[in-house]
């Protein structure tokens, strides 16, 4: 029987590395789409060799074809704030352009089709914890908007596919995931307290450090993304871990990990920090979705 055979935008990104890691586990072919803007070739190097991978480098804001594909996994967009504070035109027009051209890519080869999206699309919520059938409260002209408007154009676009072209599709909103292959300049909390530790530098506490969030370590996360591409859903996942602890405990986490000498230092809270938690949505449909919890204890 012929491999399944699949397609990751954004193949050389943190997260879509790692999806091309678990695909070829799952039995597929794997084709990674990466145009190297904020993607890095070292997140690949260990499927140099593998038969079953190709990376193509192309910039999938211009129309391309990779051939035929099963599955369309669309996951290029720079996602840290410092990526796409300094490279917002690309943001948004990988939100609309890329995602038009990935879902006629599905469309052109009766091809299942699964686009990342964020909790950023619920802005700056007045809802906590945020079901998925939040609207958001998000400022379409502030900083973040480059990337918070072009997920939520992604979502809509690919929507519309679903509903006019009855594309099978699945969205999945991401919360805050660390591990492996994340850069250091990642501008997130873990990397940022990571990488002070590391140099001997006070680690930079925004408030009073009071403030809650949750990170599903990135194996977790793909485990959750396979589990969703199996299923029957069409509408927004939020998939990430729903346990919280403070940005100070966390803080203390990483010093105590790093055995760092560095302390805490606390600077006034950003006026755009968000506070976005994670709520699983109970539906039948989501039968096949497993809870971040179920996967830690196991692993």
């Amino acid at each position: 029987m012929k491999k399944p055979r699949a397609l990751v935008t954004g193949g050389a990104g943190f997260l879509g590395s790692h999806l091309c890691d678990a695909l070829l586990g799952e039995g597929y072919s794997v084709v990674a789409a990466d145009n190297l803007l904020t993607g890095r070739l070292a997140n690949l190097e260990h499927l140099r060799n593998d038969s079953r991978f190709e990376l193509q480098q192309l910039d999938i804001n211009e129309p391309f074809d990779v051939g035929e594909v099963n599955y369309v996994f669309h996951f290029a967009c720079p996602a840290s704030p410092v990526d796409y504070t300094a490279h917002g035109i690309a943001t948004l027009k990988v939100g609309s352009l890329g995602t038009f051209h990935t879902l006629d890519i599905a469309r052109k080869y009766d091809a299942k089709y699964f686009v990342s999206s964020t909790s950023e699309c619920y802005g700056d919520p007045t809802e906590h914890p945020q079901k998925e059938t939040y609207w958001g409260n998000v400022n379409p002209i502030g900083p973040r908007s480059v990337y918070d408007e072009s997920k939520r154009f992604t979502e809509a676009v690919t929507m519309a596919y679903h509903r006019y072209h009855n594309l099978d599709t699945r969205i999945v909103r991401i919360f805050n995931t660390y591990g492996p292959r994340m850069q250091l300049n990642d501008g997130r909390v873990i990397p940022n307290f990571t990488k002070q530790a590391l140099r001997g530098e006070d680690l930079t506490v925004y408030g009073d450090g009071s403030q809650t969030r949750s990170f599903c370590y990135v194996t977790d996360e793909i485990e959750g993304f396979l589990r969703l591409a199996k299923s029957v859903e069409h509408f927004p996942v939020n998939i990430g871990n729903p346990t919280e602890f403070t940005i100070l405990e966390c803080a203390q986490r990483v010093l105590a990990v790093t055995q760092s000498e560095s302390k805490t230092s606390p600077k006034p809270e950003l006026c755009w920090a968000g506070s976005r938690r994670l709520t699983w949505r109970q539906a039948c449909a989501c039968r096949w979705i497993i809870s971040v919890e179920q996967l830690t204890s196991s692993s």
